[in-house]
């Protein structure tokens, strides 16, 4: 592959490269994708039917930073006075 100096290429030039760039490793990963679905496919005839990956995907997580900025509305419990406890007794 032969080597570009990112140094002489203008703003323009640099952005139509990572565009470029995006667009191939999508086509790459599209393709290498479709290749382990079908291998997946194969498989499934030996064992167990196989989940497809957007079946299978787990629900993002929220994280722990973002809990803390966002407390948890707690009710409060309804607890009945000391003085109804005592009469119905």
């Amino acid at each position: 592959m032969a080597k570009i100096d990112l140094d002489s290429l203008s703003i323009e030039e640099l952005a139509g490269l990572r565009e470029n760039a995006a667009d191939k490793l999508f086509e790459k990963v599209a393709t290498r994708r479709a290749e382990l679905e079908a291998e997946l496919e194969k498989l499934a005839q030996y064992g167990k039917p196989v989940k497809k990956a957007a079946e299978s995907a787990p629900a993002p997580k929220v994280k722990k930073t973002e809990e803390a900025k966002e407390p948890k509305e707690k009710e409060p419990k309804e607890k009945e006075p000391k003085e109804q406890v005592a009469k119905a007794a």
